[in-house]
């Protein structure tokens, strides 16, 4: 699952970390020094506005945790919007501490993922009137902070939209205002259908949380509530398709690489978008897309991405790429390329009815690109 990353940042922490975390001895005139080397960073988004970002922790009191019984659900979130406000601090990737426990995952040390560079300006004003934004609600993976979604929520936001990046408590490391870093406590589970109900409730519940009369982000008056979305990488694109079923205010969903876990046996009347490494195509290797493409009712599409892997369209391809080892067949840069324009494609189109032509076949603009109607 993490592969392409974990090769990635092993081959190069001594040189990722060296731009912050080892000492580089002094110059003299016989000698200059090379550049030190950069640390990796998210691509920046290439929509019209400046993008601001913050975090919520949100708290749903009464219903105790799947993985913690003796605690209430707790969640964070991490808010991406546009705004005017181009200078300013940038909000870190994730934390240390959650850099540390998921690199332990990985297998290389956490201040590579802690020195990862982002693009948006950390508590910077909304630029919206009230009511303008559509709103894009995204799950990451399964053992996947929401921060490997970054690079998708960013490029949104920079074209207009509000993004809600869900972190899933005790199914990845999540560092909470208080200080208290959990982890994942799901990972050991054998019972892996029960994690995408569960979060199905916990995106309805962020829905609850930004949407309400009493909102928990102060700047939530600029989402449009009539335009939302679903959609998420691996675990959380199944998330988002059984979210959409049980909660009708989310109009259109996608899954980017995710087997239907706990695929839920009604049909889906509304758009859903279904984007796939190779072994997502059709015949493929993963049987619950044939059965989730049968139950899809409304627009749809089934697109696979020749040369990519699990994670390819998220973070982790370009990532891969800047630090010199990507495995994938595909640049990591065209991967990340591939998945921003397919998903600003699918929710312009079905959130501002805007043309989508990534979105209509095959076209020499996207080879990469192989589209299945079984």
């Amino acid at each position: 699952m993490h592969r392409h990353l974990r090769r990635a940042l092993l081959a190069a922490t001594a040189a990722a970390v060296a731009a912050g975390a080892f000492a580089v001895p002094a110059a003299n005139a016989e000698t200059p020094l090379d550049p030190a080397p950069q640390a990796p960073a998210v691509p920046a988004p290439g929509g019209e506005y400046a993008t601001g970002t913050v975090q919520l922790h949100l708290v749903d009191e009464g219903r105790p945790d799947l993985w913690a019984p003796d605690m209430d659900r707790e969640l964070m979130v991490t808010m991406w919007y546009p705004t005017d406000q181009a200078e300013g601090a940038t909000a870190p990737y994730m934390t240390l501490a959650e850099g540390t426990l998921f690199g332990e995952q990985l297998q290389f040390p956490g201040e590579v993922l802690a020195s990862i560079g982002t693009n948006s300006v950390t508590g910077a004003e909304p630029l919206a009137d009230d009511g303008t934004l559509p709103l894009v609600v995204l799950s990451p993976g399964f053992s996947f902070p929401r921060a490997t979604l970054t690079g998708m929520a960013e490029e949104l936001a920079s074209r207009g939209y509000a993004v809600a990046a869900v972190g899933h408590n005790h199914e990845a490391p999540i560092t909470f205002p208080d200080g208290r870093t959990t982890e994942c406590l799901a990972c050991t589970t054998d019972d892996i259908d029960s994690v995408v109900p569960n979060r199905a409730e916990d995106l309805s519940f962020v829905l609850d949380e930004l949407t309400g009369d009493d909102a928990a982000w102060e700047d939530a008056g600029v989402i449009d509530q009539d335009r939302i979305a679903v959609g998420g990488h691996s675990i959380g694109g199944a998330s988002s398709h059984r979210a959409m079923l049980a909660d009708d205010r989310f109009d259109a969903g996608f899954n980017l690489d995710g087997t239907f876990f706990a695929l839920d046996p009604h049909k889906l009347d509304k758009p859903f978008m279904m984007v796939g490494a190779e072994v997502h195509g059709q015949p493929g290797e993963d049987k619950t897309w044939d059965k989730a493409w049968k139950k899809l009712r409304g627009w749809k599409r089934w697109i696979t991405v020749d040369g990519t892997g699990h994670s390819s369209l998220t973070d982790f391809g370009p990532l891969g790429e800047q630090l010199g080892v990507n495995q994938d067949e595909l640049d990591g840069f065209r991967s990340d390329e591939v998945s921003r324009a397919l998903v600003t494609g699918f929710v312009g189109e079905h959130l501002r009815g805007e043309d989508a032509p990534v979105l209509e076949g095959p076209g020499e603009d996207w080879p990469e690109l192989v589209f299945h109607n079984p």
